[in-house]
């Protein structure tokens, strides 16, 4: 099955993957028409961007500018894990990725397989296995019977906690948390107490 859906990402299609949150449409990122792909069986409008799911620091730093000093630290600390970090875009992310906003999230998924797949086929998107607007996919067989079974997957329902990643903003002088996942402004704070949050 590894090599069949190393195929597929390679050949422009999608796939379901685990990450350590929810399952993942995966496709490859740096392919307009894989992208279009994803955004079409999704029913997801085309302004809503995607982020890269990557494997590594370097990586991240491949595809960003202005990274902060304490980047090498979060990435470290959180990751992979359920968080998702958002900086300045450079001129190799795609038009088709981050609907030509100045910024693009990034992903480092913790499932091993899926991991592996990013290392050997990414960068890669990967937003959540449903149709938009509907609940995040956690069961494997039900994701399937909403695609109409027309995509490959790995099914690990066990490793999934349901729980979407924290966003984390880092693309201005003050953090933000866009979205409350797992991981709090607490457990950051106490891994990297310089990191300069922005006031609730």
């Amino acid at each position: 099955m590894i090599d069949r859906i190393k195929h597929e990402l390679k050949n422009g299609g999608a796939v379901v993957l685990p990450t350590e949150t929810v399952y993942g449409l995966f496709a490859k990122a740096l392919d307009e028409k894989a992208v279009d792909h994803v955004y079409q069986i999704k029913g997801r409008p085309r302004d809503k961007a995607l982020n890269l799911n990557v494997a590594s620091l370097d990586d991240i730093l491949n595809f960003s500018n202005n990274q902060p000093t304490y980047l090498q630290q979060l990435v470290e600390n959180f990751l992979p894990g359920p968080l998702t970090i958002i900086l300045e875009a450079n001129d190799k992310v795609p038009c088709w990725v981050n609907s030509d906003l100045t910024t693009v999230g990034f992903r480092i998924p913790s499932h091993p397989i899926t991991l592996e797949l990013i290392r050997e086929c990414g960068p890669l998107i990967g937003p959540s296995a449903n149709i938009s607007g509907c609940e995040s996919g956690v069961n494997f067989k039900q994701i399937l019977e909403v695609f109409d079974r027309e995509v490959l997957g790995i099914e690990d329902d066990s490793f999934l906690t349901g729980q979407d990643s924290t966003i984390l903003d880092l693309s201005s002088d003050k953090v933000k948390i866009l979205r409350q996942g797992s991981i709090t402004r607490e457990d950051i704070l106490a891994k990297i107490p310089e990191i300069p949050f922005e006031e609730v």
